[in-house]
């Protein structure tokens, strides 16, 4: 049953991270995720300092606060200072991310809080953390029902706006052109993220998270020419890769976030190679001068 429990979550994740992250390549901030998990530690400290407790409820809220104004802040020097997305991505968590260490040495460092136990989550210990009702009743995992409410929620955002999502990710000129809102969506989008992420690096780790941001959707968009086809293949690679990572941890006794993460890379490098449209292999095969026929006798 464990293994059951573990999967499922890791299968929840990578369909969040999956979906979301086709758009983030798109829009060419594939590594936000990363950036937005490690610049939530100030306010994972701040929420300690406010609550005096180390409860999952304000450190959720501390995260996700600091989440959102992340990428706000990422957009806004963006924008004011006329640097580079990925500038603009490094200064902010790298920034932030400094500020929360500063914190936990200054105000926390007699408690049992830093940096590694916030930001590196072990997804082996899921099925550990039951949600225990009052009549006696074990309703599973807390983290399955958290990550469940995060999908549903996720799924449903980009259903009803897919659309606007789809057009300000290809084409934010024509989307601005018509009156979509392109900062908006943009906002909404980071948001989505920012809550995913904080949801999610608690359990399974902060390098699962951006493997499942970066890896699955890159595989995918070398996979198809068909943007539903990509989010639909984005989440089953990251679902497959989240039980064959269980199964190869087991197999190695090893890291399980390390093995899905290793799988993730592996499912990008056959996609890469062997991805009928642009997979190197195959584009080779495509350029390679067919053999002359003999003539006939």
């Amino acid at each position: 049953m464990n293994a059951f429990w573990i999967i499922l979550t890791g299968s929840l994740v990578a369909t969040c991270c999956g979906l979301l992250g086709c758009y983030l390549i798109l829009r060419r901030m594939a590594m936000v995720g990363d950036a937005i998990s490690h610049a939530v530690l100030p306010g994972i400290v701040i929420a300690f300092l406010l609550s005096g407790s180390r409860d999952q409820v304000p450190m959720l809220l501390g995260a996700g606060v600091l989440g959102v104004l992340t990428t706000f802040l990422i957009e806004f020097f963006h924008r004011a200072a006329r640097v580079q997305a990925d500038a603009s991505i490094g200064v902010t968590f790298t920034w932030l991310f400094a500020i929360g260490i500063i914190l936990i040495s200054v105000f926390a460092g007699q408690v049992d809080l830093d940096q590694d136990c916030v930001l590196y989550g072990e997804i082996a210990y899921v099925p550990i953390d039951l949600w225990i009702s009052d009549g006696g009743y074990i309703l599973g995992p807390r983290t399955v029902w958290t990550l469940g409410v995060v999908t549903l929620l996720i799924i449903g955002f980009i259903v009803a706006g897919y659309k606007e999502l789809f057009l300000t990710a290809f084409d934010s000129g024509y989307a601005a052109a018509i009156g979509i809102s392109t900062s908006l969506w943009y906002y909404l989008l980071m948001t989505a993220v920012s809550i995913t992420t904080v949801a999610s690096f608690e359990s399974v780790g902060a390098i699962l998270v951006v493997a499942f941001l970066v890896a699955p959707p890159a595989a995918a968009y070398l996979l198809t020419d068909n943007f539903k086809q990509m989010l639909l293949i984005s989440a089953a690679l990251g679902v497959v890769a989240s039980a064959a990572g269980y199964y190869l941890a087991v197999w190695i006794d090893g890291s399980i976030a390390g093995a899905i993460a290793t799988v993730t890379g592996f499912e990008f490098l056959l996609a890469f190679l062997f991805s009928p449209s642009r997979g190197m292999l195959t584009k080779r095969k495509q350029l390679k001068p067919e053999p002359a026929l003999e003539a006939a006798a």
